[in-house]
């Protein structure tokens, strides 16, 4: 996403509208309810409502998990970056900071004081009840502030970091409000050695950063913080693109390359996640199988976004009353879809189904019902300007 989007999203100056980005964005949302959905029923336990899997059914879910782990934030994050040059172009400095506060700080605090006491009152309940079984009290303030977390809004506090750093960047660098506005670069695309350079030195970025941080580590409340320097790298290929025309200059080969890569790099770590045999040495700690394993994130997450890209560009540059609907109210989803999930999870308790079918099933029920509920919150007065 870039946060947020619907009619008043921001584009590469002196571009039209890309609408096929508008769909792609949908669908990466789409994918984030599913992923939050998988973890309900999975072997992950970081979710707000959980199901642990008792049915070998829950390690297809723990594959899927990783793999969509591996490019989907990332790719939210190259969209994201897209459109920062332009809107800061067209902004400067203030205007562009006050608007990232409005846009992405006020949802984050509605997350933080509104949906998080939502979607953890479950878990209070059960930390107040074992605090009262050993003859302590456990004030919700206490609770919230030990187990303060921003949930799936920290893309969105993760994006507003960056999108400051941009802005330190170009008053730094003595480049005024007008100083980069310009027709856009010639399109180019990069070149085969261009592309393994950057997948090489992403992977190795990555294996050294999960020597102090693996992949199962948590810090400052953020869930992937191993994945820091693929997030980073591909903000910056989404500034640089803005610039240079890179998605447009995207080949149709290239795209079919990109998946092809990126299905042998996913065949490459579920082999490393089953040769582990249950083991953890591919999480990180300076491993080879750690090393073995961001090099076939690298390539399935540059794989993946490379394909998406064209695919979307050739074949979804085009939208309907439902697409504008689905990408307007995409941001609103990420937004209040834990608090569905939770829901829909409680309510479901009761049904005996492998984790799969649990999944599949509450996926079904939650996708449509997310944007149903979004029309409602983006109604409420001065949502737009935010959502």
């Amino acid at each position: 996403m870039t946060l947020p989007s619907g009619p008043a999203t921001a584009r590469p100056a002196g571009r039209p509208r890309l609408l096929y980005l508008d769909n792609l964005r949908t669908a990466l949302t789409v994918l984030v309810v599913l992923h939050h959905a998988a973890i309900a029923y999975s072997n992950v336990p970081r979710w707000y409502y959980r199901e642990t899997a008792t049915d070998p059914s829950g390690t297809l879910l723990d594959l899927m998990l990783v793999l969509n782990q591996a490019f989907f934030m990332g790719a939210f994050f190259l969209i994201a970056g897209l459109f920062v040059p332009g809107s800061y172009d067209r902004k400067g400095a203030r205007r562009f900071l006050a608007e990232r506060l409005l846009r992405l700080g006020v949802p984050l605090l509605a997350w933080l004081l509104v949906l998080r006491p939502l979607v953890t009152a479950g878990d209070y309940a059960q930390a107040r009840e074992a605090a009262a079984r050993e003859g302590a009290a456990l004030p919700y303030a206490e609770y919230y502030l030990a187990s303060f977390s921003p949930g799936p809004m920290w893309f969105v506090e993760v994006l507003l970091v960056f999108s400051v750093l941009y802005l330190l960047w170009r008053r730094t660098a003595g480049r005024g409000r007008d100083a980069e506005r310009s027709a856009p670069a010639a399109v180019r695309a990069p070149g085969a050695v261009a592309v393994a350079g950057f997948v090489a030195g992403l992977a190795l970025a990555g294996y050294v950063w999960r020597i102090w941080l693996p992949m199962d580590a948590s810090v400052l409340g953020l869930p992937t913080p191993a994945y820091l320097p693929q997030y980073a790298a591909l903000f910056v290929v989404g500034l640089v693109a803005a610039r240079s025309g890179l998605a447009e200059g995207l080949s149709v080969r290239a795209g079919r390359a990109g998946f092809a890569a990126a299905a042998a790099a996913a065949a490459a770590m579920v082999l490393l996640i089953v040769g582990s045999s249950g083991g953890t040495e591919f999480l990180g700690g300076g491993t080879w199988q750690s090393l073995a394993m961001t090099a076939a994130e690298s390539v399935l997450a540059v794989g993946v976004i490379v394909g998406l890209l064209v695919l979307f560009r050739e074949r979804f540059d085009r939208q309907g009353r439902l697409g504008r609907f689905l990408s307007g109210h995409a941001f609103t989803v990420y937004l209040i879809h834990p608090v569905v999930l939770v829901a829909l999870g409680h309510a479901l308790g009761g049904v005996q189904a492998p984790a799969v079918a649990k999944f599949a099933l509450l996926a079904a029920l939650a996708l449509p019902l997310c944007w149903l509920l979004a029309l409602p919150v983006r109604a409420l007065p001065g949502a737009r300007r935010v959502l």
